[in-house]
């Protein structure tokens, strides 16, 4: 998003395409001049050094506060330091409110000083020098903004004794304009949509204040282009204001700055009170009360749902081909096993969410798609599972563990581990009901979160248990003869196609390198079961020949799993880590869909401020259901033509990989996963319409009629 630029000599100008010179310590643009100063012009080992990145702006731009409102970015700054050396977050001034149409935002104009202070480490020599240099980062705007950055550099001498420098002076000015703690007791209070800072009348400062703001630290702590309300009752001064997307809670501090009269104070009450309802509030209260026992029969029917989904149905009608022989009491065992499978693998998924939650991740229903390492894997064991099926392959027991013994496998171990796989499969496919249930669930104390999870297990496993219980169900199967053979080698085709479409969410992920490393390994699993098959009939030497050729192939195909994971296998990936390659690349779907932008938090405020109706639509490239979406409904002509002519804009976020924003937004709506589709219509302070898990250009078409102005 940003442009480069370099350090450059004072009053150049900075490009992208500027070459490099020596290092300065200022450079400037047409709109921004920048400088790196400091209060010491010699300093000692050992020493706290306040800095301040200087920028003067030209008239009628502006720069950003670390909270740039509805939309902006703040100046940020990387600092490359001696060994040892320690620098401090930025002292920020206090900012001035810019109101722009419907847009607010706070930032600065025409000159700012962003302290910061670097302790020097204790073994610098004097008579050396220290080298400090900055990455400056920053956004300026007028009716258009335009990313700039910098490259600053100071050589202090090191000396026996400190000296201050010409701009000591004004640095210590600077230092001592900083905002500072407010001289008295400030109350914070939410009562649903909105949220009063209480202080009293008698404190220090002017006895009747014309003007007061609020500027939280935080984003989404208020709408911050609503003009806040100041009253006086009785003895107290009360400012409220409407909360914002993401509001403090009961028992949380929320820090900011309050002004009085252009005075700047800092606060940081605890919030008391009721909890807070933003403008999505109202879909998570519906999901909070939602109560267990209907979370459970949600969950229930999105399991038997699950069966019908194409990453799940031909694990199950694999197995169900063994109804056709057999002992009805086995069918029983074999029905049991299988269900104690799925249910083992939803106590394993819920294991691991409490654990991820308990470290402070943020993750979701399909939260293991998002590690290449898992999808690699995952596509590895479709592809060895499709050959056996094939019978191009003849796995046998000794080469199990690569899949052959998940589905195929005859036996109590065979279903169990069917079960098993039936839920991995199954965890990238979203059922309806599912989406309240999952969300119930994960914010919930381990044991309903639990009992919702295996009532999930549950509606997957019962078709296979049924069949297995009630031999009458049996008897609609068509009889055994050379069909069964021929389906059971069909079936390996969807098993292809899994490995197929997994390698995909893989490019995604981890770009070629990452298609490179599947077909790689692939071709050694191919060639490890190829050794073990023409080496087990033959004389014992050659017997051991092939089994130590086919473990060599597999430990080197493992040896693959760890580059997986690797952030440089590719730089230009469409995911959450360059959304830019997203927009720029084309949709990673493929589909011909409206034209979209890639979500943002700030994005989305931006828009909403400015009263235009967005549709937000969170994929993934693992999620079947998403896609299936994208195909049926969100690239039809229809859908296409509906939002150019209600001037919706398009926001698409992308979960292929882990990204706290979307996870946050996910939060929000009371959701677990992928997918989530939201309809802001027209108007500012509009509440989101959440639309179903599963779309039709229908029901698209309606939301905007019936919501875009």
């Amino acid at each position: 998003m940003s442009t480069a630029a370099v350090a450059q000599a004072p009053n150049a100008s900075m490009s992208s395409a500027s070459a490099r010179i020596s290092p300065s310590d200022r450079s400037a643009t047409d709109e921004v001049q920048v400088r790196l100063i400091s209060a010491s012009s010699r300093v000692v080992p050992g020493q706290t050094v306040l800095l301040a990145l200087e920028q003067r702006i030209a008239p009628h731009w502006h720069t950003y506060w670390r909270n740039p409102g509805d939309s902006g970015q703040p100046t940020s700054i990387e600092w490359k330091l001696p060994t040892g050396a320690q620098a401090g977050d930025i002292l920020w001034p206090a900012p001035k409110r810019f109101d722009v149409g419907p847009i607010t935002n706070y930032g600065y104009e025409d000159r700012a000083l962003l302290l910061t202070e670097v302790r020097l480490p204790q073994d610098l020599t004097p008579g050396g020098s220290a080298t400090l240099s900055a990455e400056a980062t920053w956004l300026v705007c007028r009716e258009a903004c335009i990313p700039q950055q910098a490259t600053l550099t100071l050589v202090l001498p090191v000396a026996a004794r400190a000296m201050d420098s010409s701009e000591a002076d004004t640095l210590a000015r600077a230092r001592a304009a900083l905002p500072v703690a407010v001289p008295y007791p400030v109350s914070a209070r939410i009562d649903g949509r909105e949220m009063t800072l209480s202080w009293p009348a008698q404190a220090p400062g002017p006895v009747d204040i014309r003007q007061a703001l609020f500027l939280p630290n935080d984003w989404g702590r208020i709408e911050h282009a609503a003009k806040p309300a100041l009253t006086r009752a009785g003895n107290d001064w009360h400012l409220r204001m409407p909360v914002g997307e993401q509001p403090a809670q009961a028992g949380q501090p929320i820090e900011g700055l309050l002004l009085v009269d252009g005075r700047a104070w800092t606060v940081h009450p605890t919030v008391t009170g009721g909890a807070a309802t933003s403008a999505t509030s109202a879909t998570a209260a519906g999901v909070d009360n939602l109560g267990l026992w209907t979370a459970m029969g949600l969950a229930l029917v999105g399991g038997l749902i699950l069966n019908l989904m194409p990453c799940v149905f031909p694990v199950l009608a694999i197995k169900a081909l063994g109804f056709l022989h057999g002992e009805p009491r086995e069918h029983r065992r074999q029905g049991l096993a299988y269900t104690a499978g799925v249910l083992v693998a939803f106590a394993a998924l819920a294991t691991a969410l409490l654990a991820l939650r308990a470290a402070g991740s943020g993750v979701g229903w399909g939260f293991q798609f998002q590690s290449p390492i898992f999808v690699l894997s995952l596509a590895w064991l479709m592809f060895v599972l499709g050959l056996s099926l094939a019978g191009v392959l003849e796995i046998g027991a000794g080469f199990a563990g690569m899949g052959n013994g998940l589905a195929s496998r005859s036996g109590l171990s065979g279903s169990f581990f069917t079960g098993v796989l039936a839920t991995v499969v199954a965890t990238p496919c979203t059922a309806p009901f599912m989406g309240a249930a999952m969300a119930y669930a994960l914010a919930q104390s381990p044991v309903p979160l639990f009992a919702v999870f295996l009532s999930l297990g549950l509606g997957l496993a019962l078709p296979y248990l049924a069949l297995a219980w009630w031999p009458a169900l049996q008897r609609g199967l068509p009889r055994p003869g050379r069909w069964m053979e021929v389906l059971k080698q069909g079936l390996a085709f969807p098993m292809f196609a899994a490995a197929i479409w997994l390698v995909w969410v893989l490019a995604q992920q981890a770009g070629p390198a990452g298609v490179l490393l599947a077909l790689a390994g692939m071709g050694m699993l191919a060639l490890a079961a190829w050794l073990r098959r023409v080496s087990r009939r033959a004389s014992a030497g050659w017997r051991w020949t092939g089994a130590g050729g086919a473990i060599a192939a597999m430990l080197a195909t493992a040896s693959l799993l760890p580059m997986a994971a690797s952030d440089n296998l590719s730089t230009d990936v469409a995911s959450p880590r360059n959304p830019g390659a997203m927009r720029e690349g084309g949709d990673p779907a493929g589909a011909a869909q409206a034209e979209f932008e890639p979500y943002s938090p700030e994005r989305l405020a931006a828009l909403r401020a400015q009263g235009k109706p967005v549709f937000v639509n969170l994929t993934a490239s693992w999620c079947i259901t998403c896609l299936v979406n994208e195909r049926v409904a969100l690239s039809t002509a229809d859908v296409r033509d509906a939002f150019a002519a209600k001037g919706v804009t398009y926001l698409k976020g992308d979960w292929t990989r882990q990204d706290p924003r979307i996870t946050e937004l996910l939060r929000r709506h009371q959701r677990s996963g992928v997918p989530l589709y939201l309809f802001y219509p027209a108007g500012i302070g509009s509440d989101a319409q959440v639309l179903p898990q599963l779309l039709t250009p229908g029901i698209v078409v309606s939301a905007l009629q019936a919501g875009a102005t």
